[in-house]
């Protein structure tokens, strides 16, 4: 079991490298172009990668507070992933049942970090449990919607979920590996630094949009596949 949890490790601490770089590199470039699919497919496998081998980690040495955190993580990856097959909803086009199992799941597992964080006073897993819960409760919600989406909204939640999975993912390593910083600054400054800047761009795409943009004209789209349900 040892040398299975060293290479665990070793191979968390390489996908984590690479997903480092790599969402970085995505937002650098066109939205939508050939590099930021290539770069932000790489760092969305990563994400997997890391996430399920922080899963496995945290469930075999008992840290309840780094499960949850992967699997905050691995949920938010799916969640911007998922988006990307959403630009028809309301049009026609319904949720798959992947979308409804992921749903369910988050609903789930994002209840029970608010519990722990009650249990344990753990103010991080409330905050982290209650965003997680919010963004389930609202997928929830749009999935039931019959009329249109707003414009643009796929596009909200692919940037969303995304740069959600990068800061869970830099604030796991921040908690487990920046000792100098204090807790739970540690744990928080990533959020504290990216959410702002995220906020911004948000905002940015709305007005557009509010103005008459479609997203075609924002970012270069290409229709994805609709997953059988």
């Amino acid at each position: 079991m040892d040398e299975l949890l060293l290479l665990n490790r070793w191979v968390h601490i390489g996908a984590g490298f690479v997903g480092f770089f790599m969402a970085p590199a995505a937002l650098a470039v066109r939205k939508g172009g050939s590099a930021h699919r290539l770069w932000g497919r790489i760092f969305f496998w990563a994400m997997v990668i890391a996430g399920t081998t922080a899963i496995f980690s945290a469930s075999v040495k008992g840290l309840t507070f780094l499960l949850l955190t992967g699997i905050f993580s691995l949920y938010l990856a799916w969640f911007g992933y998922r988006s990307l097959y959403h630009k028809h909803m309301g049009q026609g086009q319904q949720a798959s049942v992947y979308d409804w199992i992921g749903v369910g799941l988050g609903l789930v597992v994002f209840g029970g970090t608010i519990v722990y964080g009650v249990l344990t006073r753990n103010v991080i897993s409330l905050v982290f449990g209650s965003i997680g819960a919010n963004f389930a409760v609202q997928q929830l919600r749009a999935f039931r919607r019959s009329s249109p989406w707003p414009t643009g909204q796929w596009l909200h939640n692919h940037i969303s979920g995304f740069v959600g999975a990068y800061i869970a993912a830099v604030s796991a390593f921040s908690a487990t590996s920046l000792t100098f910083i204090p807790w739970p600054w540690n744990f928080l400054w990533p959020t504290l630094v990216m959410v702002p800047p995220l906020v911004w761009v948000q905002r940015r795409y709305k007005a557009k949009f509010s103005h008459g943009q479609r997203p075609e004209e924002v970012v270069e789209v290409r229709l994805q596949k609709q997953v059988p349900a």
